[in-house]
């Protein structure tokens, strides 16, 4: 399966983006759709949302819906605000050496994949990532030295919320420790479960257990897959294998600490990568974040590219991922 990878930088919201945005609008716009229209909060709805729960990133928001063309459409999935459901898998981990390291897999269907690393320095705040939703994220880093990544809660409910890449990107523009992200996580509403882990540049770090329905934990774990406390959706967690991915992370991390590129390879091999995409997912890539040098590299079996926050070079690359297990 070949996947086309981009690194793309723009400093403020320019005509890159606004070409990204023309690109891949036709499939977002299928996507949030896919109920109907009347299922998604009006503009008014969205504006208030964000007004009420990011301000900060109001002007923002405002210049990138003038770049997309002003639509109420898309004005109202930029702002992510109660956006269909959706699942994936993924893997995340906390390397246990003395160098903040945040090491993930995100698993995901490679149809509905922007392939995209943006690299920006948007109100004044550099951060880079791997881009959802063209200004989401669903892993990023900023100049502070503050890494987050997400994983999938594994819940059915669906609630009042934003789309979690949003929330990412909020953290990453907003805060620089990860006892500022945790008190954003813990006040700004999900519209899905999701676990977000991150870490600053003298390694504090936590995990957010976030759901729509209930408050958010703020836990001390280097560890998330796909459950939260307990497991709660049985089947999910059954095709996912979930509990087993935990248990042999959670194992690597209370033996003798192994060295960085050891642990970075258990995420490329199972039980941590998949080849499930038959399922729906499967492991697009492995990310790997260094805050204190402000460094992330993006791995696959048989190919790494390494990017630097403070030297970003754009680039492309074609990927072949492996559809069978390595």
């Amino acid at each position: 399966m070949r996947l086309n990878w981009r690194a793309i930088s723009e400093a403020k919201p320019g005509p890159k983006w606004a070409g990204l945005f023309q690109e891949y609008w036709p499939a977002y716009h299928r996507w949030w759709m896919s109920e109907g229209a009347e299922a998604r909060p009006g503009y008014w709805d969205s504006l208030q949302a964000l007004k009420k729960h990011m301000p900060e990133m109001l002007p923002l928001y405002e210049e990138l819906c003038e770049l997309a063309g002003g639509s109420d459409h898309a004005a109202r999935f930029l702002s992510f605000y109660c956006p269909p459901a959706y699942l994936s898998g993924c893997s995340q981990a906390i390397w246990p050496g003395a160098e903040p390291v945040l090491v993930r897999n995100y698993d995901y269907s490679p149809h509905a994949f922007d392939s995209l690393i943006l690299h920006t320095k948007w109100q004044d705040r550099t951060v880079m990532g791997t881009s959802d939703g063209l200004w989401g994220l669903v892993d990023g880093m900023n100049d502070a030295g503050l890494a987050i990544s997400l994983t999938f809660g594994g819940r059915r409910v669906v609630g009042d919320g934003f789309g979690v890449p949003l929330i990412l990107r909020y953290v990453l523009q907003t805060c620089e420790t990860a006892e500022e992200a945790g008190k954003v996580l813990a006040r700004v509403p999900t519209h899905m479960s999701y676990n977000v882990t991150v870490v600053d540049a003298k390694r504090r770090y936590l995990t957010a257990l976030m759901a729509p329905d209930r408050p958010t934990l703020i836990t001390r774990a280097a560890v998330a897959t796909n459950h939260q406390e307990k497991v709660e959706w049985a089947s999910h967690a059954r095709l996912t294998a979930t509990v087993e991915r935990e248990r042999f992370l959670l194992q690597r991390l209370t033996l003798h600490t192994e060295p960085e590129e050891k642990f970075i390879g258990a995420f490329l091999k199972p039980p941590l990568y998949s080849a499930a995409f038959d399922h729906g997912f499967g492991t697009l890539y492995t990310a790997v974040y260094r805050p204190r040098k402000q460094e992330m590299e993006i791995y696959w079996p048989k190919a790494r590219w390494p990017l630097d926050l403070r030297k970003f070079q754009e680039g492309e690359k074609q990927i072949f991922t492996p559809t069978l297990a390595v």
